[in-house]
């Protein structure tokens, strides 16, 4: 036996994984003149969106964890840079929803594009069983994180 703990090897290539994805993310923040914070809110809003949910800056500020004076900074940021736009809720004319620009999203798939074309090359080297393992273990790590933040 030489000592390795396969579970703790696994942590630590997800650390490793994690940090370059954060790397990537600060690359194209600074290519783009965003802050970091800029960039997590397109992907909660892009993730909303996939989800069908309806993303408010109350939302917003509730995923990134800021006050509304923050919400309200970050969002006018990204309005004025064409990145976002707000609208009127059709149901609720009070509420304001919160979309991702076409400008977002064609400047996210140009940089991250190619990475997301190799994480995809390296996915169908996986059966469909050994794809669900991997799914399922990363749908438990995101479950814990949150436990953890939220404690």
């Amino acid at each position: 036996m030489d000592g390795r703990n396969p579970v703790m090897e696994l942590v630590h290539s997800l650390r490793a994984v994690t940090v370059e994805f954060d790397l990537l993310g600060a690359e194209f923040a600074a290519r783009h003149g965003l802050h970091p914070t800029d960039v997590r809110a397109l992907i909660h809003l892009l993730d909303a969106a996939r989800a069908g949910t309806r993303a408010t800056p109350g939302w917003l500020g509730e995923q990134l964890r800021l006050n509304s004076a923050g919400t309200t900074a970050l969002v006018d940021r990204l309005e004025r840079l064409g990145l976002v736009r707000r609208s009127r809720d059709t149901a609720d004319r009070r509420r304001v929803l919160l979309d991702v620009e076409e400008k977002a999203t064609e400047l996210g798939w140009s940089f991250f594009g190619p990475v997301i074309g190799e994480v995809v090359a390296a996915a169908e080297g996986f059966e469909a069983d050994e794809l669900e393992t991997v799914r399922r273990f990363l749908a438990a790590v995101l479950e814990s994180a949150g436990r953890v933040r939220s404690a």
